[in-house]
């Protein structure tokens, strides 16, 4: 367990069940993920019960040039770190991150930059919920979880394989996007409006940080408006949102704001 436990902070590039694997496979643009699929190994034992699946993975290695290995359950126990596989694993090449460029951005877009957020299942947490607010892109700096493929994709239900994803000196790409005409909104407390007074509409580029090292100074010096939650009355402990739990709040609302 402890061996398993540690797998998960290592570089891993194999995907765990059909909901990864497929978001691999539907990735909308190779030009934003270069990732893809060497081979699938299919637990034996259920050949029957996974033939649906079986069958569209065939379909899609003829046409992708992968291949599908039958193989025991012992097999891919060893390489899974997980154990929500299904009994169908993916064998995957690296993804290249590019550098951030301004030329790539779009010109009324929603971005979301992350910065010390410090776990890979905390991270996946957030990706998704960047997908599902409609963010176009996320910056991250160069020191980042991705490596952990699998188990990022598993955690943001694939929404890490759909994303496009930059990388850059944060406090350089900021400037980028200053340049672009972008509000650049931060999370944070220190001198900050409320998320439903901030005017948190496109173009705008989000800065979210983890919660032990939060977001330098000079970072935040950059940034056009900080924005916070407000908590329910009835909410009487001193603490603060996990990042993800943050982020999806904050995500959500200039989602709201920008609908229409």
């Amino acid at each position: 367990m402890a061996q398993k436990e540690a797998e998960k902070f290592a570089q891993s590039d194999i995907f765990e069940g059909m909901t990864s694997i497929s978001a691999l496979l539907n990735a909308p643009d190779t030009a934003a993920n270069d990732r893809r699929i060497l081979e699938v190994l299919v637990d034996g034992v259920r050949l029957k019960s996974k033939a649906r699946e079986i069958s569209y993975l065939r379909h899609k290695a003829d046409e992708l040039g992968f291949s599908v290995s039958v193989v025991s359950a012992d097999e891919i126990s060893d390489l899974a770190v997980g154990n929500t596989h299904g009994g169908i694993i993916a064998k995957c090449t690296d993804r290249t991150l590019p550098e951030f460029d301004k030329k790539l951005i779009s010109d009324n877009g929603f971005y979301v930059m992350l910065d010390g957020v410090e776990d890979p299942y905390n991270f996946g947490y957030v990706l998704r919920s960047m997908y599902a607010a409609g963010a176009d892109g996320i910056i991250l700096p160069r020191r980042n979880w991705m490596g952990a493929a699998g188990t990022v994709a598993r955690s943001s239900a694939g929404a890490s394989e759909k994303l496009p994803i930059f990388v850059g000196e944060l406090e350089d790409v900021i400037d980028g996007f200053k340049d672009l005409k972008y509000t650049v909104a931060v999370a944070g407390i220190r001198d900050s409006v409320s998320i439903y007074d901030a005017d948190l509409t496109t173009p705008l580029l989000l800065v979210v940080g983890g919660e032990k090292r939060g977001i330098s100074r000079a970072l935040l010096d950059k940034c056009d408006v900080t924005v916070r939650i407000d908590y329910s009355e009835k909410a009487a402990f001193g603490g603060s949102l996990s990042a993800a739990s943050a982020a999806t709040v904050i995500a959500f609302e200039v989602l709201r704001q920008n609908k229409g």
